[in-house]
């Protein structure tokens, strides 16, 4: 946990260094959006459920969506606010059948965003932390006891803190808006089961990879 909270306190200042530095813009970019996309997900458990390997098999394919704010004072850094819905879960193969969880997230992503290119063609970098929490356990479906005789419970914790990654481009067109590609990967610090001594897990973090799209309209400050 310590360390965790080490990355959290590096991530921020990192994120406040990199702003101090760039140059500011004569006229700061404001931007809100819309994106979604889909993901496959997976829980990474210690000690391992052998049922879950290869990691393919364990992935859960699902869909993302959610509203996006960035704010640009500075050259080539911004900052990007996003209130997001992930579908999330897990999955097990075994002789017995199929065991799929499902989850449902609202995730609060802080990114500090980094880009590069030219006026309308940009590449850019996520980096930063996010919280989440689990608004509905869709439970299990199939066969409910893993290999090793561990029963799935409902979520014991659907508070969820880690941090989000991704790189993409996009395009800033004259009227019709920023379109947007993205590639992003989240992993959870936070345990969706119990984690103490006497729990079965010491690590249940939540971890997924998506493709998005988006679409950004800036918003000008009247002359």
């Amino acid at each position: 946990m310590r360390v965790t909270r080490h990355i959290f306190t590096l991530l921020l200042v990192l994120s406040s260094i990199t702003m101090l530095g760039q140059r500011r813009l004569r006229v700061p970019e404001m931007y809100v959006g819309v994106q979604a996309g889909v993901s496959a997900s997976t829980v990474v458990f210690n000690p391992s459920v052998g049922t879950m390997s290869p990691i393919e098999k364990a992935c859960v394919l699902g869909g993302n969506a959610g509203f996006v704010f960035r704010y640009s004072g500075h050259k080539c850094c911004a900052i990007q606010l996003e209130l997001d819905y992930l579908h999330r879960g897990w999955r097990e193969h075994s002789t017995a059948g199929v065991y799929t969880h499902e989850l449902h997230y609202l995730e609060l992503p802080l990114l500090m965003h980094i880009y590069f290119g030219s006026e309308r063609w940009r590449g850019f970098f996520n980096l930063g932390p996010q919280i989440g929490y689990c608004i509905k356990d869709g439970g299990g479906k199939g066969v409910e006891v893993s290999a090793d005789g561990h029963e799935y419970s409902p979520v014991d914790h659907p508070f969820d803190w880690g941090i989000a990654t991704g790189a993409g481009f996009y395009y800033r067109s004259r009227n019709a808006g920023l379109y947007q590609f993205e590639a992003r990967f989240d992993y959870s610090f936070g345990g969706i089961f119990g984690t103490n001594l006497v729990d079965h897990f010491n690590m249940a973090s939540p971890m997924d990879l998506s493709i998005n799209l988006a679409w950004m309209w800036e918003i000008k400050k009247k002359q």
